[in-house]
């Protein structure tokens, strides 16, 4: 059942941003681990960051929104949702194909990470708790965009599959973000996305193995080739009126 808070939008929002962002800090700090923030990617420490960053990001989900709310549904949004994401998983990876890899690997391990805590941590901080934030203050559509631009931003600092600290890859990852952000305001639902997001990860990033360090050439044609598709996707769900919308 969807809740609805009493307190006000602009509240609700700065908290959304900065409690679970505060709380991540603070655990990592409390575990012992004082490297500078997003000064490595390796799993312990991800998972230090986003793991506090999801939990939290459901407590205060759950007492304000409900599972609806934070765009956790089922049945034809969850399908929708795994539908309209399977575009850019396909096109990205007809694209990674060329990106010189080391081999085919495989990983039960690096899936479960992926999906916990790179999907489902991130998504639902950013297209549950903000979007559902920000779309109660400024409206559907600038929580998309915004929101998607924050999983750009979290993303490019700190997932795995980030290798070049360009300007065209951080613009990948936002564009690719902003996908998912439409996806979300179409379909209501952050579920299907989160599973194609893994997926996508694991079979360009672990099934397909990268070079030790790829050559940064192709990482930007790459990005180039999927941030174009992404926009072309983004172009077609773009909603063409308000009943498009499913906050």
């Amino acid at each position: 059942m969807e809740k609805h808070p009493t307190a006000p939008p602009q509240v609700r929002l700065i908290v959304a941003i900065l409690l679970p962002i505060v709380g991540a800090i603070l655990v990592k700090m409390l575990a012992g681990d004082t490297s500078r923030l997003g000064a490595t990617r390796n799993q312990s420490t991800m998972v230090l960051l986003l793991g506090p960053l999801g939990l939290i990001s459901w407590f205060l989900g759950m007492r304000w929104y409900g599972l609806p709310g934070m765009g956790l549904r089922g049945k034809r949004p969850l399908f929708a949702g795994i539908g309209f994401s399977v575009l850019g998983w396909t096109a990205f990876l007809i694209l990674r194909m060329f990106v010189a890899s080391r081999g085919l690997g495989t990983g039960t391990r690096e899936f479960v990470y992926l999906l916990i805590f790179e999907a489902f941590a991130v998504q639902l901080w950013v297209f549950g708790l903000l979007f559902r934030s920000l779309a109660d203050w400024r409206g559907p559509m600038t929580a998309a965009i915004s929101s998607g631009i924050i999983f750009g931003a979290a993303a490019f600092l700190f997932f795995q599959e980030s290798f070049i600290p360009t300007f065209a890859a951080l613009l990948y990852f936002v564009i690719w973000g902003i996908l998912y952000g439409i996806i979300r305001l179409r379909t209501g639902s952050i579920l299907g996305v989160v599973v194609v997001q893994a997926l996508q990860s694991f079979t360009g990033w672990v099934v397909l193995l990268p070079s030790p360090q790829p050559d940064p050439a192709q990482l930007q044609t790459l990005y180039l080739g999927a941030g174009l598709c992404y926009l072309v996707f983004i172009w077609r769900l773009w909603p063409k009126q308000e009943d498009d919308y499913r906050v």
